[in-house]
């Protein structure tokens, strides 16, 4: 595209300038690099169509290029918004500016960098900085702008002797700007320099003609549709757009400018909206100005009511304990001054010894009677000693418990909208998260919900909220991370009124992804003993009859033996967790994993003839279990039953039973990581591991299962799939 074309590309904005429709000087933050915060130098358009300025991309680039040398450089200033370096050496940029540079070469250096205006990863290809184009509009449009900025400023003439005049003309093919007797005398008629473009006085000169950065020789002469760039025609023959659909040029300008032009009508066309817009806006930040500080007036208000009764209170109390204080100062100081009198030559005990000097026998009774009584009785209190009144002040401690939970709570007033409650019991999480909530108001109900998330490190340091608006009372949260921790909460909206959060639930994902599977029917699957649902994720072991069969055993010291079940998908690798739940009623359930290889010697066993004393997982306390925790073993079960959950025995547990049974849980979880060859045991009413120990996954693994007695096991079915048919019901 040459000189002219660019020009009368921008033309029609150029002469909406000219008529004073729009100010130059109000567009100065289209005009500004992103990186350097100044107006474009030589703007190059990335290939996420933003411009940066050319010696930004130069800095950005040199100063990756330190950073993946030197970490520790001291040539990088961080804090600078273009990253520019002190000191770039010449060798530096040379490999930047060249057109073989490219990252897997023998010295590679990063040709990738986050664009300054969207922060997005940008990567310059192999020919780098080489392989962009100049915006050539933009470049004349800063420079009108800066003509613009320094009108009272003439550009003068280059080639005149000092002083210099005023210049007229400027020549792109000289880079030069001239006044009118210089520019005749450099530009005489007739000679090829007479032919030179020539436009006003500028200090912006260009390229006449807009070159293919791909190919240097060529020129620009069409546009590809599918990349919306300017290529050239060996591009098109065997370069990267050889496949795609091009248009000429003049097409591409015509259309472009028709879009640009019917764009910029109807912005115009616009402007008395615009403005009423801005006004009303404006009045919107004055309304709001006013409200908040309203609502900051009527807060203190409030607040400085909550510290008058709390004052008053304080009074009060303070006055309580004073006075509980001078009470029981007074009744101590009377019984010291009391005690005092006991002492030699004070008090009684003065008055006393000089009653014994009285030498009148009739009257030294007569006194010494009542005194006697007197002695007595503080004799006896010597004997007896007890405090005239207690120093605790425990009945004066003031209460705030419930106060500072409710000041705890305190907030802003809803305006008629309840705060949402999260049920925590209807909420859970397994593959996903199902939160349910309810509004306690009957009345006036909520038009929508949004339900906030977000997730905690393991340094408790909490993420940014992640907002998903609700038209009903309940949602499931999908791609969540597994082993982490979650805080869920919720608030109401009516209208443009929003209710304050409820109360925060936090959840515990589980430890590995889910592995969904079924009870399998046909691998040693004894329907005489156990019943298995149509769906195939519930099994009920049939108790009674078949133990009336076997009372002869009984009598001689042989028990029921365990039924197995297992799922119908093996593990060959990776982590994987399932869920379940155990009826309460049952007597005794063994639940766990066990390999390929112990599944065929456990199901062709005769169960009707072996003792559980001897079986190695008769779930009994044979000792077996003690025997072979050092080995790791191709299975591993953990045993419920009567409401509890027996952990085996291991060397890192204690030997005492009483330590090794837990309440059952409402819901099991099993984790196992076959690489590593672990096996854990959850409870997921916490998602606390319970029990963890080494298991030998050299074979295929499957989920395994056995029953005694009656007995019940129910899978976990996923939460998308039981929320989605609750839906449908619905």
């Amino acid at each position: 595209m040459s000189e002219s074309g660019d020009i009368s590309e921008f033309g029609y904005i150029m002469e909406l300038l000219a008529k004073g429709k729009v100010t130059i000087k109000n567009i100065e933050r289209e005009l500004i690099c992103p990186a350097c915060k100044e107006l474009f130098t030589h703007p190059l358009i990335l290939p996420c169509q933003h411009s940066i300025c050319h010696k930004c991309v130069k800095e950005l680039l040199l100063s990756l290029d330190d950073s993946v040398n030197d970490v520790g450089s001291d040539n990088s200033n961080q804090s600078s918004p273009r990253l520019r370096l002190l000191s770039p050496s010449l060798d530096k940029i040379d490999r930047i500016n060249r057109p073989g540079w490219k990252r897997n070469s023998l010295s590679p250096r990063t040709t990738t960098f986050p664009c300054p205006g969207c922060e997005h990863d940008v990567d310059l290809g192999e020919r780098g900085i080489n392989g962009l184009f100049r915006n050539f509009t933009l470049e004349t449009i800063v420079e009108r702008y800066r003509q613009a900025a320094r009108a009272a400023t003439a550009i003068m003439c280059d080639l005149c002797k000092p002083p210099p005049q005023e210049s007229t003309k400027s020549c792109m093919d000289c880079s030069a700007s001239y006044c009118n007797e210089c520019f005749k005398i450099y530009h005489p008629w007739g000679t090829v320099k007479a032919q030179h473009e020539y436009v006003g006085p500028t200090t912006n000169f260009r390229p006449k003609i807009l070159m293919c950065p791909e190919h240097e020789t060529e020129r620009i002469n069409m546009y590809c549709e599918l990349c919306k760039r300017p290529v050239c025609h060996l591009c098109k023959l065997g370069g990267n757009h050889s496949n795609h659909r091009v248009t000429t040029m003049s097409t591409a300008y015509k259309t472009l400018k028709e879009k640009l032009s019917k764009d910029i009508d109807y912005l115009i066309g616009k402007e008395s909206q615009v403005k009423s817009q801005i006004s009303e806006l404006n009045l919107l930040m004055k309304e709001t100005e006013c409200n908040g500080e309203r609502a900051k007036e009527e807060a203190i208000t409030r607040f400085e009511k909550l510290f008058e009764i709390l004052e008053e209170r304080k009074s009060s109390v303070l006055k309580a304990i004073d006075a509980s204080k001078k009470l029981r100062l007074d009744k101590f100081q009377t019984q010291v001054e009391e005690y005092q009198g006991l002492l030699e030559n004070n008090g009684l005990v003065g008055y006393a010894q000089e009653v014994l000097k009285e030498t009148d026998q009739s009257c030294f009774v007569q006194t010494a009677k009542q005194l006697h009584l007197r002695i007595q009785k503080a004799t006896e209190s010597l004997k007896s000693f007890r405090p005239a009144a207690q120093t605790s002040f425990e009945d004066y401690v003031v209460n705030t418990s419930k106060q500072t939970e409710l000041l705890g709570e305190l907030s802003f007033f809803s305006n008629g909208i309840d705060v949402p409650e999260i049920n925590e019991e209807q909420s859970k999480v397994y593959n996903n998260a199902l939160i349910n909530w309810h509004q306690p108001g009957k009345n006036d109900k909520a038009d929508s919900y949004v339900l906030e998330y977000r997730k905690i490190n393991r340094d408790e340091e909490m993420l940014s909220w992640n907002e998903i608006e609700v038209c009903g009372t309940s949602k499931v949260v999908e791609d969540l991370d597994s082993n982490s921790l979650y805080v869920f909460r919720v608030r109401a909206y009516k209208g443009s009124i929003c209710s304050p959060c409820s109360r925060e639930l936090i959840l515990h994902t589980p430890p590995a992804p889910v592995f969904s599977f079924l009870f399998d029917e046909k691998c040693g699957y004894n329907n005489e003993h156990l019943l298995l649902n149509l769906k195939r994720d519930r099994v009920e072991s049939r108790a009674g009859f078949n133990l009336l069969l076997t009372a002869e055993r009984i009598q001689v010291g042989y028990y029921t033996s365990l039924d197995y079940i297992i799922g119908d998908v093996g593990i060959t690798k990776g982590k994987h967790f399932w869920a379940f739940r155990v009826e309460p009623y049952s007597y005794l359930v063994k639940v766990g994993v066990a390999s390929s290889d112990k599944l065929q010697e456990w199901l062709r066993s005769p169960r009707d003839a072996v003792s559980p004393r001897y079986e190695q997982d008769s779930g009994h306390d044979s000792g077996s279990e003690d025997a072979c925790f050092d080995s790791s073993q191709p299975f591993t079960l953990v045993t419920i039953g009567m409401k509890k959950v027996f952990i085996p025995k291991s060397p890192t547990s204690s030997n005492d039973p009483e330590n090794r049974v837990f309440p059952m849980p409402t819901s099991i979880g099993i984790f196992l990581d076959y690489d590593k060859g672990k096996v854990g045991f959850y409870d997921m009413d916490h998602m606390k591991c319970l029990y963890e120990r080494q298991v030998d996954c050299s074979n295929t693994m499957y989920p395994a299962f056995a029953l005694m007695g009656s007995g019940g096991i129910q899978l976990e079915e996923p939460i998308t799939a039981k929320y989605l048919e609750y839906q449908e019901e619905m």
